[in-house]
C-alpha cells in the first residue's frame, strides 16, 4: 500500500505530461491547418498559438475544448519544471546541462502564459495579443544601454534554436526517446518521416522569427518584431507564396502530430 501511494503523485505528473504534450500538439496542428485554408483560399488565416485558441473557442463545446487545452497546456508546463528539477534525462550540472534545463523553465513559462490566454479568452476577459506583448518587451530592451546587441543577440539566439530544431529533423535522435516497438516496420517509418517534416518546419518558423527580431535591433524598431503569424505572412508574401505557406502549414501540422507521438510513446519517468 505504502509504495503505490509514493508512486501515485509520478503517476499523475507523468499523464498530465502527456496529455499535455497532446494539447500543444493540438494547438500546432490548428495553426497549421488555418495556415492550410488560407493557402488554398478557403477560409483560414495565418494566426499564432493565440489565434489558434481564439478559433478553438468558437467552434461547437468550444468552451469546454478549449478547457481540456488550458488544463494540457499547464501539465505540459509542470512536466518542463519537472525537467528542469528532477533531471530524468541526466542533463547534469555542468555548464551545458544548466543551460539545456533553464531552457526547459523558460518554456514552461511561455506556455503558462499560453494556458493563460487561455482561460482568459474562457471567461471573456482580455487577452493581449503575443505581436504587442513582443514588441513591448523589445522596445524595453531597446531602451537600455546597449539595447540592440541584446536585442540582436536574443535573434540570433532564436536562428539557433531553428538550426537545433533542423538538427533534429536531420538526425531523427529524437526516435531513441520513443518506444515504437508494437508498430510495424513502415508504421515506424511513417512516424519517424511525418515527425521530422515537422520539426524541419518548426526550424523554418524560427529561422523567420530570429530574423525579425535582427531587424529590429538593426533598426532600433520594436514594430518590426514578428511572431508565428507574421512568419506565415512572410511566406504568404514571396514569389509562390500560396506553396511555400502551404508546404510550412502542412509542416505544421506535422509537428502537431510529433507532439502527438511524444504524447503516446514518448518514456516519461518524473522519478528518475
Amino acid at each position: 500500500m505504502t509504495q503505490n501511494i509514493s508512486h501515485h503523485p509520478a503517476a499523475w505528473i507523468e499523464r498530465l505530461a502527456r496529455f499535455g504534450y497532446a494539447s500543444k500538439g493540438a494547438v500546432y496542428f490548428l495553426v497549421g491547418l488555418l495556415a492550410l485554408q488560407a493557402a488554398f483560399g478557403r477560409g483560414g488565416r495565418t494566426t499564432d498559438t493565440q489565434g489558434a485558441l481564439e478559433t478553438l473557442v468558437q467552434q461547437p463545446f468550444g468552451q469546454i475544448l478549449l478547457g481540456l487545452v488550458a488544463i494540457g497546456l499547464m501539465g505540459y508546463v509542470i512536466w518542463r519544471f519537472v525537467e528542469a528539477i528532477n533531471d530524468p534525462e541526466n542533463k547534469g550540472n555542468d555548464i551545458k546541462g544548466i543551460a539545456t534545463r533553464l531552457s526547459y523553465v523558460a518554456n514552461g513559462l511561455a506556455y503558462a502564459g499560453l494556458a493563460w490566454s487561455a482561460v482568459q479568452i474562457i471567461t471573456g476577459g482580455s487577452s493581449s495579443g503575443n505581436a504587442d506583448s513582443k514588441q513591448d518587451w523589445t522596445a524595453r530592451l531597446l531602451n537600455q544601454p546597449f539595447g540592440q546587441w541584446l536585442v540582436g543577440t536574443i535573434g540570433v539566439g532564436v536562428i539557433a534554436f531553428g538550426c537545433y530544431y533542423f538538427y533534429k529533423a536531420f538526425t531523427a535522435k529524437f526516435r531513441r526517446k520513443l518506444y515504437l516497438s508494437e508498430l510495424s516496420r513502415t508504421e515506424r517509418e511513417w512516424i519517424i518521416a511525418i515527425c521530422r517534416f515537422g520539426l524541419a518546419a518548426r526550424s523554418i518558423v524560427f529561422f523567420l522569427i530570429g530574423w525579425f527580431v535582427i531587424e529590429a535591433a538593426y533598426m532600433a524598431q520594436a514594430s518590426q518584431v514578428g511572431g508565428l503569424d507574421e512568419a506565415l505572412e512572410t511566406l504568404a508574401e514571396q514569389p509562390y507564396g500560396p506553396w511555400l505557406l502551404m508546404i510550412v502549414a502542412l509542416g505544421l501540422m506535422a509537428y502537431g502530430v510529433y507532439m502527438v507521438v511524444q504524447a503516446r510513446y514518448r518514456h516519461l519517468d518524473p522519478n528518475m
